[in-house]
């Protein structure tokens, strides 16, 4: 993990997940408090987790956990902020309106749910979508974390404000993060940033800049070259 990103989650007393072994002398265990011991646990495993998860007072207001959806073995990854009415009714990312126009974005570079991997920071919906608040990132974030230590991607793509700063341990303003080649974690994993579908459902006229950044995904996905 690049030293800017860990000092900064750290300041915000955020635990940084890593492969460790474990008492009994297991290597590449990612046991925690929650689990039983095991050697590098499937996707599904770590859903089962995070479906009992009680770390925060979201629990309380929550209809479902929202953990994520997609190909396990996706190249592509996309993070937003956290599930919003829909989703939380649901138990699935981006089932509503901007989820539409996600799709919408998927079809544009010819690719379905299936081929791709959506997940959120926080697992659990915010009450009246609020942000989401330091305390309930700082519970969540190693779930994330091991989302993507799992799937591997090739390219992250930040869906919105929040999940940019976040994944990018940053404040500068969304319109100056997009367009640049950003690194995420030790792999050095290529990320971009873009528009929150729900933003360009307020803002259409963002629509165009959007589509330059579905337009560089694509060239991604056929030469590997952002």
């Amino acid at each position: 993990m690049q030293a800017k990103h860990k000092k900064y989650l750290e300041t915000m007393g955020i635990e940084i997940w890593q492969q460790r072994g474990c008492a009994d002398g297991c290597a590449n265990c990612t046991c925690d408090s929650d689990s039983s011991c095991q050697d590098n646990p499937s996707l599904s495993e770590l859903e089962q987790l995070v479906l009992k998860c009680s770390k925060c007072a979201l629990q309380k207001t929550r209809n479902n956990v929202v953990f994520g959806v997609g190909n396990p073995n996706a190249d592509l990854m996309f993070v937003a902020e956290a599930p919003g009415a829909n989703e939380d009714a649901q138990g699935e990312p981006f089932v509503g309106r901007a989820g539409k126009l996600l799709d919408s974005m998927f079809g544009a570079m010819r690719l379905k749910r299936d081929d791709i991997y959506i997940a959120n920071i926080l697992k659990c919906r915010p009450p009246n979508n609020r942000d989401p608040l330091p305390e309930e990132i700082k519970v969540c974030t190693p779930y994330l974390q091991k989302q993507i230590a799992i799937i591997k991607p090739k390219l992250i793509i930040a869906l919105g404000r929040i999940a940019a700063h976040h994944l990018l341990a940053t404040n500068t303003p969304l319109g100056k993060l997009r367009g640049q080649i950003h690194s995420y974690g030790d792999e050095q994993t290529p990320l971009l940033v873009t528009y929150h579908p729900a933003y360009l459902l307020r803002a259409p006229g963002e629509k165009a800049k959007a589509y330059v950044d579905v337009q560089r995904i694509q060239k991604f996905l056929a030469t590997g070259e952002l």
